[in-house]
Order: structure tokens, then C-alpha cells, then sequence
């Protein structure tokens, strides 16, 4: 079965050949056609082929997520970057998640780590309705604190132990204010579609710059890739401490 399985929906690149069979399958209740994502709100291109649906709950890693397929995105290539930051957090930290989406690094942390608080920051109103509702949906509402707006333009002063930045893009624009809202000794998790020869070396040396304009300095602690983002460009992400 070609295509990713999000709650009972199929979403495909495009109408595959034996409908028959897949709609055979118990846990396929509608099958949509994915196609571009576009703009700084992540808003894909969505036809259904099959059923009548394109919002379903999904559940990974023993969380829930509200979504709607034709209105936000879902990853599943990223299915073990949040699992691994899932646990990552030490006890009582202060988090802020910049990108937040629907809640797809928030939610895990909430669940499954012993943290303080969680400012979950979102652009766009109806992934940040869906943020909202998984909060509730997974019972994290005296952790998690959503936040409808710019990432680039809140009031934190040096109040996060860590920071999220599981956007790429345009996620190097934002590096400035992710120091700026970051304690000394601090982690930033910054995520970037890197091209193989400077697979590694672009990110660290953005943080770096952005770092040393507010007089900080950096240690490296992770760099891993996380997928293949397009022929000859990776998904990248680093953990880097800034003091």
C-alpha cells in the first residue's frame, strides 16, 4: 500500500491502482491525493478520491492529534525526531516551541516529559485551533501555554531552557529572537533544509553568527540528518547549547 496512513486516512501522491484492495482494508476510511504544501503556513493541496472526510484523529507515540489533511500538514518522515525529543527535556525546563503546528514537538514533550511549561507559538489560526485542541485532547492544558502569533515577535527575555525551531525554510530568520528568548546554557533545536555539501556546517555556523551578535557563544552536542528533504538536500537538525 503506497501512501502514509494518518488516523483512517490514505493520502497519496496519486490514485493508486488497486482501490479495490485498499478499500478492503478496515482502517482506511478515505483516501485523499496530497499535493504541493505551500507558504509560511504549510497549506497543502488536497483532492479526495475516496470518502467524505479529511479530518481524523491520529495517534503516534501514545498521543493524539486532531488534523485535518486538506488544511495542515502531517510528517511522517519526522516520526522519529519526535520521539527522540519526546524525552529529551529535563525535569521542570521551560520550552518554547516556535513552530509549534498543530503540536506535533509540543504534545510529545508534554506527555511523555516532565517539563515545567511549554509556550506553544503558531502563525496560522486554523493549525493553532487544532493546537489548542489536542491540548485538551491529551490532557496537557497545565503545561502547555498556545500562543496565536509571529514567533519573531514575542515579549521572552532570556526565559527558555530549550527551543524548538522544527520549521524549514525560512527557519534561519528566526534565530535571532531564539537567542534573544533563550537562557545562558540554554538548547536550541534547530531545523534546516541543508544541501549535502554543507550538510552540517551551514546550520552550526547560523547559529553561530546569530549567537555572537548577542555577544554568546555555542558547543555543539547533535547533528543528525533526519531525511532526505529532495534530490541532494537533507532534513537536517542541530542541538546546540548557547552560553
Amino acid at each position: 500500500m503506497k501512501g502514509k496512513l494518518i488516523g483512517d486516512i490514505l493520502v497519496v501522491k496519486k490514485e493508486p491502482e488497486n482501490m479495490e484492495e485498499i478499500l478492503k482494508l478496515p482502517y482506511v476510511k478515505n483516501i485523499v491525493k496530497i499535493g504541493t504544501i505551500h507558504g509560511q503556513k504549510r497549506e497543502p493541496n488536497v483532492t479526495i478520491i475516496y470518502g467524505d472526510r479529511t479530518e481524523t484523529i491520529h495517534k503516534e507515540n501514545y498521543c493524539k492529534f486532531k488534523i485535518d489533511v486538506a488544511k495542515v500538514m502531517w510528517s511522517k518522515g519526522n516520526t522519529g525526531e519526535r520521539k527522540r525529543m519526546s524525552t529529551l527535556p529535563e525535569d521542570n525546563e521551560t520550552i518554547i516551541d516556535m513552530f509549534a503546528g498543530i503540536g506535533y514537538f509540543t504534545i510529545p514533550m508534554a506527555v511523555h516529559s516532565n517539563v515545567k511549561k511549554i509556550y506553544a507559538i503558531e502563525i496560522n489560526p486554523v493549525s493553532y485551533n487544532f493546537l489548542c485542541e489536542n491540548i485538551k485532547l491529551n490532557k496537557v492544558e497545565d503545561i502547555v501555554e498556545p500562543i496565536l502569533g509571529d514567533c519573531n515577535l514575542q515579549e521572552f527575555d532570556h526565559v527558555a531552557d530549550r527551543i524548538m525551531m522544527g520549521y524549514i525554510g525560512t527557519t534561519h530568520h528566526y534565530l535571532d529572537s531564539a537567542i534573544k528568548y533563550l537562557k545562558k546554557g540554554g538548547i536550541i533545536h534547530y531545523h534546516e533544509s541543508t544541501p549535502e555539501p554543507i550538510l552540517f556546517t551551514r546550520p552550526v555556523e547560523r547559529v553561530k553568527d546569530a549567537a555572537k551578535k548577542q555577544g554568546r557563544d555555542i558547543e555543539v552536542l547533535n547533528k543528525r540528518s533526519i531525511k532526505k528533504y529532495s534530490p541532494g538536500v537533507h532534513h537536517t537538525v542541530v542541538d546546540i547549547k548557547v552560553n
